[in-house]
């Protein structure tokens, strides 16, 4: 179906009518087990010789269609769905990375990513190098010989910075490592992070794609273009697997390699699995992705616009502004808008953060964002507390700066609801 334009493939891929009932909506196949045709059949599924379902901790009928359509509408060969965003995060990890290797991530990455990063994965014998992806000299300098990949946001949490994607990836390429793009934040309506050079695309369906804040999710896409046979850096796909009698993923097969371990291996140890009721939800959501962020960008341009000019407010980080530092790559990269996210600092500080965050009557106080309600959050007292200051600032959610998720609102009442609020903050 790639032939066909967004919208109609935010509708359409994956999705055929149900061959049983001729339901037109795909329907929610709530089940654990699936019946084999006879014992020479559950064999072939079981050494990977067949494509089918066995059971529903590895592969069901409802989460295939999202992965197909997520898969679709990023550019990539195939998709893994999962249980949520972080979960995703080490499903594309786990392939790639082994006891003493490392990934060099951004500084500018989700608090909960920071987290999983400097602290989690060390549990497995991994490590995490940080650094400003402003600066590719340092990106270069940071990857050496355990570097398994590299890992950024398209559009960042909190601050809404944008990545030069493909400047990132000529640096990857060049190492032979893959880069993996977080393109939560922006989606694939905004951003296409392989079609700019990403080897995998990980999401939190949980926010944008889903767009109603109602069930959590994840998804890895594959992009089908590494070849994980050029070195030896990464066994699990390349070399012989003992769980498959010897078999070979990339091997066997080729460009959908790491789908199908992420599926064959990463869904049956790991145990990640999404809900079908859940991929149900995200499937309904993305039908209208496109134009939720169309409104999502006209209203973010219109209220951070009101606030640059707003005496109260010391600064604005929408890469949307014409006044931003990213307003030249943002225009060049991405398009359809920079997306709906982004912080504001306030004359006051902290303490001034909290009284505009407990003042507001429209925004959500809510740790989400892609929601179509606006949201705030101070990340400095939630989503990075667990940072100290010179780490907060770094990520971009210094403590006088509030996070915004703007919705699909009432760009008038939104604006209306931050005045108030902003007026008792100063107050």
């Amino acid at each position: 179906m790639t032939n066909y334009g967004f919208d109609t493939l935010q509708i359409h891929a994956g999705a055929r009518p149900d061959p049983a009932t001729g339901a037109r909506q795909t329907p929610i196949y709530q089940t654990t087990g699936y019946v084999f045709r006879d014992a020479d059949h559950a064999a072939a599924l079981f050494n990977l010789q067949e494509v089918g379902f066995i059971y529903s901790r590895l592969t069901n009928p409802t989460i295939a269609v999202l992965q197909e359509r997520i898969a679709t509408l990023e550019g990539g060969v195939g998709a893994v769905c999962c249980s949520s965003g972080h979960a995703a995060q080490i499903m594309a990890l786990f392939p790639l990375m082994a006891p003493g290797r490392n990934v060099v991530a951004s500084t500018r990455l989700y608090g909960g990513t920071l987290t999983q990063f400097s602290q989690t994965i060390k549990r497995f014998g991994w490590s995490a190098t940080f650094v400003d992806f402003d600066d590719t000299d340092a990106v270069k300098a940071a990857i050496n010989d355990d570097t398994r990949a590299v890992f950024c946001e398209s559009v960042s949490n909190p601050g809404g910075y944008v990545t030069d994607i493909p400047s990132i990836a000529a640096i990857t390429d060049a190492a032979g490592i893959p880069l993996i793009v977080d393109n939560t934040s922006a989606t694939p309506y905004l951003c296409n992070p392989i079609a700019q050079g990403a080897t995998l695309v990980v999401h939190s369906t949980t926010k944008y794609l889903t767009g109603n804040g109602t069930v959590t999710g994840g998804c890895v896409v594959d992009s089908g273009k590494f070849d994980w046979s050029a070195s030896d850096k990464f066994p699990s796909l390349s070399e012989a697997e003992p769980a498959y009698h010897g078999l070979k993923f990339h091997e066997t097969f080729g460009e959908l390699a790491f789908t199908f371990h992420g599926i064959a291996i990463g869904l049956r140890d790991l145990g990640m699995t999404m809900n079908p009721q859940g991929a149900h939800y995200t499937l309904m959501g993305i039908e209208t992705l496109s134009l939720r962020m169309q409104r999502h960008v006209e209203n973010a341009v219109a209220v951070a616009q009101w606030l640059e000019k707003d005496a109260r407010v010391e600064s604005v980080t929408y890469a949307g502004l014409a006044s931003s530092p990213y307003a030249e790559r943002a225009a060049r990269l991405y398009p359809k808008g920079a997306g709906a996210l982004f912080t504001f600092a306030i004359k006051g500080g902290y303490d001034a953060c909290i009284k505009l965050v407990d003042a507001l009557e429209l925004f959500s106080h809510v740790a989400n964002l892609g929601d179509t309600r606006s949201l705030i959050i101070h990340s400095a007292s939630t989503t990075h507390r667990q940072l100290n200051e010179e780490q907060q600032i770094a990520a971009g959610a210094a403590p006088n700066m509030v996070r915004l998720s703007i919705g699909i609102e009432t760009v008038a009442d939104l604006i209306a609801d931050l005045d108030q609020a902003l007026a008792q903050a100063a107050g």
